[in-house]
């Protein structure tokens, strides 16, 4: 099997590396990639965002399957473009991804499948935006109604911030707090049957502690040692099975990666929110556990015959992956800097901790950082503990001036198993 898979980011390589591993298949592309995805694809330049130029990059390869790893490509309809194209592809289309492009719809959409969630107000007005405030109170939760790319969601005391926020978005959804941990869980869908991966916890807050600004993710974990064994039953009974037979009740059937951010409250479970991809750093723990051959699987969630797909296959070892930021990051990053250690990890931390570049190009003979999330440090483990020691222990030999990274990614849950 030829596959291609669309973006150039950690989740893509963690992607890219599961895809490496499949005997399956037989040639393996990746456009636009970057300087560590060059190590086991072979790169393309493209425009993610023009689904023509992807279908024709497609064709031109006799791609087998085609995977999009980012949302902005989804909500602009480059799957739409690529099945059109004849080429079987994992990704929902354009309508599907709103699930994912607006807030307002996510809700619309759970309001009729009855799904679990936050009470909500969406605002386009700033008198709108003060009563919803006030309706709720703090914590407050105010929620960029489009894409942003994990940044445009603010959680704050601060009634002020809060309702700067909400008036730079124009459209906004604010609700109420959730109380209780989070949890990441990702299904692969045709459009009708629901297969769940493995939960993965990620933190969000730039800083130890979860102190400082939001993020897109700075590590993340799985397996979930504090939570409840019936949780993915219950959230496929709940949230996951109900919102993809809803999307199809609408004749906007929802066929690729359904991601569901839970928390689970003093009151049961609830949908924080939902988007329509991988999500990034929880991919990169949730593939290094997934023993079943990912490229099958993809494809038969493509073609519509995910009932075929036996149950998948998973190790009972625990992953967790550590994000190395820029300089600045969350905020404008500093890039162009040269990164060290790199062969470092993979002569002596190799096979258990490996890294998975995010924001790097090369120049020359050196990589260097060219975003703000540079590098995911990844590691399994017998449990918790042990995986963690390994993903430290290879992060402490990476060299990136500026660089900063959390140094408590499940820590805790650790301390609990």
């Amino acid at each position: 099997m030829k596959v291609l898979v669309i973006g150039g980011g950690a989740r893509e390589h963690a992607l890219c590396r599961a895809l490496s591993l499949d005997p399956d298949v037989s040639a393996l592309h990746c456009a636009p990639g970057n300087a560590g995805i060059a190590d086991v694809a072979e790169l393309h330049t493209v425009d993610a965002l023009d689904g023509d130029a992807v279908a024709e990059l497609a064709r031109r390869l006799e791609a087998d399957l085609v995977v999009v790893g980012p949302e902005a490509p989804l909500v602009a309809g480059v799957a739409d473009a690529v099945r059109a194209a004849g080429v079987p592809c994992f990704g929902p289309s354009r309508e599907a991804a709103q699930l994912e492009g607006s807030k307002a719809f996510a809700k619309e959409v759970m309001a009729a499948a009855n799904v679990p969630t936050a009470r909500s107000y969406v605002c386009t007005t700033p008198e709108e935006v003060d009563e919803a405030l006030d309706a709720f109170g703090a914590p407050y939760v105010v929620k960029d109604d489009g894409l942003a790319a994990g940044k445009g969601v603010v959680v704050t005391a601060d009634l002020e911030q809060a309702r700067e926020h909400a008036l730079a978005c124009g459209r906004v959804v604010i609700e109420e707090y959730l109380d209780g941990p989070e949890v990441s869980l990702f299904a692969i869908t045709d459009g009708e049957t629901v297969l769940p991966l493995q939960p993965a916890q990620d933190f969000k807050r730039a800083l130890d502690g979860d102190e400082g600004p939001n993020t897109g993710g700075m590590g993340a974990y799985s397996p979930l040692p504090w939570a409840d064994p019936k949780l993915v039953d219950e959230v496929m009974e709940s949230v996951l099975q109900p919102t993809v037979d809803e999307l199809r009740r609408r004749g906007t059937p929802f066929s690729g990666l359904l991601y569901a951010g839970l928390a689970i409250t003093s009151r049961g479970v609830r949908v924080i929110e939902f988007n329509a991809r991988f999500g990034d750093p929880e991919t990169q723990v949730v593939l290094a556990r997934l023993k079943t051959p990912l490229a099958g699987v993809l494809l038969n969630a493509a073609r519509g015959t995910l009932a075929d797909e036996p149950p998948l296959n998973w190790r009972g070892d625990s992953a967790v992956t550590v994000v190395i930021a820029s300089h600045n990051y969350p905020a404008t990053p500093r890039t162009g800097d040269p990164i060290g250690g790199l062969d470092e990890v993979a002569a002596q931390d190799a096979p258990h901790a490996y890294v998975l570049h995010a924001g790097t190009r090369r120049e020359g003979d050196a990589i260097v950082s060219a975003g703000g999330r540079v590098l995911s440090v990844t590691a399994t483990g017998g449990d918790l503990t042990e995986a963690r020691d390994r993903a430290y222990t290879a992060v402490d030999r990476i060299r990136l001036d500026g660089s900063h990274h959390r140094r408590d990614i499940a820590a805790k849950a650790a301390s609990h198993a």
